[in-house]
């Protein structure tokens, strides 16, 4: 996987994902993942920062989050601080020390409209493709149920910021009639399989936004465009790290 992406734009969305260290399962017990939750929670109040979805799973976590500050480092203190507090947590809990956090979180930057659709259920069907629940529903730990209604109280999720970005224009119902469709439709096709283009990529969308957005990455990161069954992804390129010019054929 490449280096975490580090080129933050605001008022773009943002896929985030980070496991724990060495791929252990220390989110197992259902009490960790609340406390992870109403730490998130607490500090989307503290950051101009608007949370779309959401996983915790027994591994790892997903956030689909949009910036909305200026400052271009907002995001990086947003999870520093998190995962900072979540670990330091964990560790007096368990009366351990060392990691939590496996390495660095990765972002992807992610296209609006229907890219954001996919990410997102990708996201919420996270727990199935684990063989962990039938639905996502069943699983508490995941922005479903917000997005459903199920869930009332402690959400997390910015339903205005959400709309925006999904669909502007619609109205909620529509939003989520479609939205709860769409995840029926890839249960019953089993449609489940792990996409790395959301998680390994350093953007994601239409040609015209990948072709902008590599654009605009630092110089120090060489990146490529590559299609994939019609989607657009920015990587960072593999090559000056596989050949140089004393290679021996």
């Amino acid at each position: 996987m490449p280096r975490a992406n580090r080129y933050i734009v605001s008022g773009q969305i943002y896929h985030l994902t980070h496991r724990c260290h060495d791929r252990s399962f220390l989110f197992r017990f259902a009490k960790d993942r609340n406390v992870y939750r109403t730490m998130l929670r607490d500090r989307l109040e503290q950051y101009p920062i608007s949370c779309l979805g959401y996983c915790i799973t027994s591994n790892h976590t997903h956030l689909l989050v949009r910036v909305n500050g200026v400052a271009t480092n907002v995001l990086g203190r947003f999870m520093q601080v998190l995962e900072g507090e979540f670990a330091q947590y964990y560790n007096r809990r368990k009366q351990r020390s060392g990691a939590f956090w496996s390495d660095r979180y990765h972002a992807v930057m992610i296209d609006s409209g229907e890219y954001v659709w996919r990410c997102l259920r990708y996201i919420d069907l996270n727990m199935v493709r684990a063989g962990a629940v039938r639905t996502p529903a069943e699983w508490a730990w995941c922005g479903y149920q917000e997005i459903a209604g199920l869930r009332k109280r402690y959400r997390l999720i910015d339903q205005d910021a959400l709309l925006s970005a999904l669909a502007p224009g619609r109205t909620r119902s529509q939003v989520v009639t479609h939205y709860l469709e769409s995840v029926q439709a890839a249960l019953e096709s089993n449609r489940l399989a792990r996409e790395t283009c959301w998680t390994e990529s350093l953007a994601l969308g239409s040609e015209q936004f990948a072709r902008a957005i590599g654009s605009r990455i630092p110089n120090r990161m060489k990146v490529e465009h590559v299609q994939e069954h019609g989607t657009w992804l920015v990587r960072e390129d593999p090559s000056p790290y596989g050949s140089f010019s004393g290679d021996k054929k």
